[in-house]
């Protein structure tokens, strides 16, 4: 939702510290987004970083209730994964149609049965993980704009494409277009930056399909990917990631700790809590740190079940994953076994976020409230991960 994916809010966690302080957003920024060049080459698929087979199902001691959960998460894939192209180079769309044939009908009271039944795990790389937690997180914010609203929630632009300068290679991780826009003598170049927009840039291009209370609130929304916005009269307009702007997204978190305003020796410390209370103490920098992010994302009205992940469909709590879709097949399940044991079990990857790249990367959604917010902002577990992919699949890679 990720890209995740997010956040902005009166009360902010430790949950998203290491978004900031990374190169990129959380769970959830979506599609699209500009990787940051890396110094180090890395592999770039899961074929690429190794396959192996993994243990059985079985030998995990998969809890029931969290296989019935999965497996209903896995049921609302199932459409995507048949028509969808695997960027991960793990399966095929036909690969996807006995176990999504299956899960029609299979009883939930044997599902664990189920991916034993047609699922065999996979270990990329070195299996090794590291997951953390995103949630859906809620603000003051309104329909129509009024004193107190007047912080506008965007919609996608009209003008907002891709398209191939001469001067922009494409995508190097995807291989598309750029995001940009056409200006007034039909040159391709950048879209507007977050400074730009805020400044007025979008005016009869964006539709405002809200108003939000507070620019800090809305800032940490984007982070997020999607979020809440709740009336005075207790009416919610629940924000689901649209797309963004095309421009690179810049963690303010490890900015302001290079520039000594947060962590060790001051008062505030290197937390979600930490930049938020700096940046509210500190109105008159606060906008410049913020506009040091040049990423926008925009919003669409979700109606219906839970948040939209990057999928298309809702990502449920204590089941959903974003994940890096080179390494991992998008509707896919996820077994994860790590030092908390919160995040033990199955999973789905029904998420991406600009944060989360790599093999065995992992951000778990929790769903909104207090409670979420807490365990979200405390999550930060390392351990290993297999990716289930239908039964076959190993033996046909390894012919290849």
């Amino acid at each position: 939702m990720r890209g995740r994916g997010r956040g902005r809010f009166g009360n902010y966690t430790a949950a998203f510290a290491a978004i900031l302080l990374l190169g990129s957003c959380g769970p959830l920024i979506p599609p699209g987004t500009q990787p940051r060049p890396t110094p180090t080459p890395t592999p770039s698929s899961a074929i690429l970083a190794g396959v192996a087979a993994g243990p059985s199902l079985a030998s995990y001691g998969i809890a029931q209730a969290k296989a019935a959960a999965a497996l209903a998460s896995f049921q609302l894939s199932c459409p995507q994964l048949l028509r969808r192209e695997d960027k991960s180079g793990l399966t095929r769309p036909e690969d996807w149609q006995p176990a999504c044939a299956s899960a029609a009908t299979w009883p939930k009271s044997d599902a664990l049965g189920f991916f034993e039944r047609w699922f065999e795990a996979a270990r990329i790389g070195d299996g090794k993980s590291f997951v953390t937690g995103y949630y859906e997180p809620e603000i003051a914010g309104q329909r129509t704009q009024a004193p107190g609203y007047d912080v506008q929630v965007y919609g996608l632009p009209t003008d907002l494409v891709r398209g191939w300068p001469d001067e922009t290679p494409p995508d190097q991780r995807t291989g598309r277009a750029p995001l940009g826009r056409y200006d007034e003598s039909g040159k391709f170049v950048s879209y507007f930056s977050r400074a730009e927009i805020e400044a007025g840039a979008l005016a009869g291009k964006a539709p405002v399909i809200a108003w939000a209370a507070d620019p800090i609130d809305l800032f940490f929304v984007e982070i997020q990917g999607s979020g809440r916005l709740r009336a005075p009269d207790g009416s919610v307009i629940r924000l689901g990631y649209a797309g963004q702007n095309g421009r690179g997204y810049t963690g303010i978190g490890q900015v302001m700790k290079q520039r000594g305003l947060i962590g060790d020796g001051t008062p505030y410390p290197t937390s979600m809590q930490g930049i938020v209370r700096y940046l509210r103490d500190h109105p008159a920098e606060a906008k410049d740190i913020m506009d040091l992010n040049e990423s926008w994302v925009f919003f669409s009205e979700v109606r219906g079940e839970g948040p939209l992940g990057s999928l298309g469909v809702p990502v449920r709590p204590q089941t959903s994953v974003a994940a890096d879709p080179a390494f991992v097949p998008l509707g896919a399940p996820v077994l994860i076994d790590a030092d908390r044991p919160e995040v033990d079990g199955l999973w789905v990857a029904q998420d991406v976020g600009g944060a989360i790249k790599g093999a065995n990367r992992f951000d778990s959604f929790w769903g909104a409230g207090e409670q979420a917010r807490q365990v979200a902002g405390g999550m930060s577990a390392r351990g290993d991960a297999l990716v289930l992919v239908p039964k076959g699949t190993l033996a046909r890679l390894n012919t290849r």
